[in-house]
């Protein structure tokens, strides 16, 4: 695909474990991340991963400058990234009434009322940031969308690789599919033959690169997404499919991203391997915490940015360790990589990196270039791994989302592990075993 505002299944499987979905390394390791924590400076707070500590710097700025536009947007910015929603709408609209245009503004406007499901209210948003796709794709819904029905789904995996692979979805109410998942996709995605199957017609297409070549890529409304005791109804939807219509990809019958997640309680049981999705309520997450705690796990805070890529805290070690800093998590997709490093990170780290053996892919449907590459540790809260096979791309941009991301985990570093994800608290529990 051309950016980030689409997805085809295969160029985001495959490209996983190099690009991440377009994420990025920091230069701030080392002596620089203490260097910048003691800083009066907003933007250096951000670019650091300081983002409550930057929230306070920009509200400062603010005080004294109450038309400093790129201070109301980044503060709003800083409560989108944690689903703080009154704030994010308070300093986003701040920063519209001192440009109506800026189009940064009006994409994070537009991704906060999405994730409140105000789906046709962002659509003028996402025209203003130039996301005419999205614009088109979320005018086009009327009544609730992503209406939860039913409690609780379990759904044990038919396989574990290449790509984590779950049965009985029925799209529509038609008979059960095999889909795949992974928070790299944003919305839920079908093949072009499911997408015939269950009458789905598109609200908007468009040609879009695959590889290299072009495909179609479709976007429209789905009625019906039920998967075990779960039914979402009245949701996006989307696929792709060659010039004559065929599926471009054979692997699974769809995928599930991140707009269906973040609407439910979901715990990616790696180690159980199991997908369990519940409605999140206080209540069920009360009891995911409680679970967590009796396994040892403790909340780990989360930053969800560009509408659907999902972040946390981390370490790197190398010769040299990182301390904290913000990481990407991948979750699903595949590859054999555990992780892998942006930019400088494993220069800066002095990560051992073997440059004689260069791995060409795709990520986002264009050519990359990454290399093997072996830290002594990657860690998540008490979730890690020494010694293990990562990647490095040393090309790729250093602060995609406006702060230092050095790494992103993948797939085969969750295999020992459980991982709940609760948007209700915006937490992370992640536990080596089976889920409880």
């Amino acid at each position: 695909m051309a950016d980030d505002r689409q997805w085809d299944r295969r160029s985001l499987l495959r490209g996983a474990a190099v690009l991440a979905g377009s994420a990025a390394a920091a230069p701030l390791l080392g002596g620089a991340a203490t260097a910048l924590a003691g800083s009066a400076d907003a933007d250096a707070l951000f670019k650091a991963g300081k983002f409550e500590q930057a929230g306070r710097a920009y509200e400062e700025v603010l005080k004294q400058d109450p038309k400093n536009l790129r201070a109301a947007r980044q503060r709003g910015y800083v409560g989108l990234l944690s689903n703080r929603f009154p704030d994010a709408e308070k300093y986003l609209k701040m920063a519209l009434s001192l440009a109506l245009d800026d189009q940064e503004a009006n994409r994070f406007l537009a991704d906060c009322y999405i994730r409140q499901d105000k789906l046709a209210l962002s659509a003028p948003h996402w025209q203003a940031a130039g996301w005419g796709t999205y614009a088109k794709w979320f005018a086009a819904f009327s009544g609730e969308p992503y209406q939860v029905h039913g409690d609780a789904a379990v759904l044990p995996w038919t396989q574990m690789d290449p790509i984590p692979l779950v049965e009985g979805i029925s799209i529509n109410g038609g008979p059960a599919k095999k889909f795949t998942f992974y928070t790299g996709a944003p919305s839920l995605g079908v093949s072009a033959t499911v997408a015939k199957e269950a009458g789905l017609n598109p609200v908007f297409s468009e040609e879009t690169e695959y590889l290299n070549g072009t495909i179609w890529a479709h976007y429209g409304v789905l009625d019906s997404f039920k998967v075990g005791g779960i039914e979402l109804r009245n949701l996006p939807v989307s696929w792709s499919a060659t010039e004559s219509g065929e599926d471009v990809d054979t692997d699974s019958d769809g995928i599930i991203g991140m707009w269906v997640f973040y609407h439910l309680l979901t715990t990616f049981d790696y180690a159980g391997q199991q997908l369990i999705l519940r409605r999140s309520t206080p209540e069920t997450a009360g009891k995911a915490r409680a679970a967590a705690k009796r396994a040892g796990a403790e909340p780990l805070p989360m930053w969800l940015a560009r509408d659907h890529q999902l972040h946390s805290r981390a370490s790197i070690a190398g010769a040299v360790d990182s301390g904290p800093v913000v990481a990407g998590l991948s979750i699903g997709g595949s590859g054999e990589s555990a992780a892998m490093m942006f930019g400088e990170t494993a220069e800066k780290l002095r990560i051992r990196s073997d440059y004689d053996r260069p791995i060409q892919t795709f990520g986002h449907s264009h050519a990359a270039v990454a290399y093997p590459c072996y830290p002594k540790e990657i860690r998540v809260g008490a979730a890690a791994a020494q010694e293990v096979y990562c990647n490095m791309n040393p090309k790729a941009s250093l602060t995609p989302y406006g702060f230092d991301l050095p790494v992103t985990f993948f797939h085969a570093f969750y295999k020992p592990y459980n991982l709940t994800l609760d948007f209700t608290g915006m937490n992370l529990y992640i536990a080596r075993g089976p889920a409880n």
